[in-house]
């Protein structure tokens, strides 16, 4: 049973609202455009996301230690960067960590296929897109974080493609509306990534993790964390103008406010890794709550 709670705990559960946000963005997305909604391929969807995510955070653990990542990092701070820390304290062996990976992924694989036949083969080619990065994202000879595009990869992969293939199931085809809907969740997914990469910059710029804000400096990324969380605002603001998606979606506005206070607040301490976490938190609730708002949004214009 220790052993049992140990690898859940190596998954990270906290952070699964980064996979479930986008696949009930666009089931609701899917629902307001063709009254369709069914639960049980739904809860596969949700099941088979979660696991690729979570197999994801599990292969990152692994490699970043493989990398001596997580053993210099000293400026951490948990829960927010610096991985499990399972292996670092001696609770999870490396193999056993590479192998819960590999049945994450597996277990995704397995539900993909299920619902590429059931649905069509357009999900388990997003799936395998998002299995690939996901595990290539700290793995070698791919290493995908060392290329600078760490950032684009993951919002791709945890907003639009993620998104899309929610909506796929439902509606079994693509629509624009269902694209717009992911860009605001993609915008602040990247976001989340890229204020976490703060706190870990010296240990990760030593083991040649060349991400944006390695690249920039804390200094200057600091403007690059203002202009993408603006960005998903203006995401939402300018199909509702367009009319390319539905009014109601301005609820995700509501979330400005908390948005506002983060950015001052990775304004005056980006080089203070414990003042800076409140902006840490609240960038994840940005994400979560504005997800869901744009969710809403979509319901509503489908009732009203």
């Amino acid at each position: 049973m220790k052993k049992f709670l140990l690898l859940l705990e190596e998954l990270r559960a906290p952070f699964f609202t980064a996979s479930i946000v986008p696949v009930v963005l666009g089931a609701s997305v899917a629902w307001s455009y063709t009254g369709k909604f069914e639960f049980f391929p739904f809860l596969l969807t949700l099941v088979a996301g979660v696991c690729l995510h979570a197999g994801t955070n599990v292969a990152n653990d692994y490699f970043d230690h493989k990398s001596g990542n997580d053993e210099i990092n000293v400026d951490f701070v948990r829960p927010f960067t610096g991985g499990s820390r399972l292996i670092q304290k001696g609770l999870l062996t490396p193999r056993t960590v590479l192998a819960e990976a590999v049945v994450l992924f597996a277990v995704g694989g397995l539900i993909g296929i299920y619902l590429a036949v059931t649905r069509g083969p357009a999900v388990l080619i997003l799936g395998a897109i998002g299995a690939f990065c996901g595990f290539f994202y700290t793995a070698p000879p791919v290493n995908i974080v060392a290329r600078g595009i760490g950032e684009v990869v993951v919002g791709v992969n945890f907003g639009i493609l993620m998104t899309l293939g929610s909506y796929y199931v439902q509606a079994r085809q693509f629509s624009q509306g269902a694209f717009l809907a992911s860009l605001p969740i993609a915008i602040l997914i990247a976001d989340v990534l890229y204020i976490n990469e703060f706190p870990d910059l010296a240990a990760d710029k030593a083991v040649g993790k060349n991400h944006l804000v390695a690249r920039l400096g804390k200094e200057k990324a600091v403007w690059g964390y203002l202009v993408l969380t603006l960005a998903a605002y203006f995401s939402i603001l300018i199909p509702v103008i367009t009319r390319a998606i539905p009014p109601y979606c301005l609820l995700g506005l509501v979330t400005l406010p908390l948005a506002m206070r983060a950015i001052n607040v990775a304004i005056l301490h980006h080089s203070d890794s414990k003042k800076l976490a409140p902006a840490n938190a609240a960038t994840i609730l940005i994400h979560l709550l504005t997800g869901i708002l744009v969710a809403v949004g979509f319901i509503l214009d489908r009732i009203v």
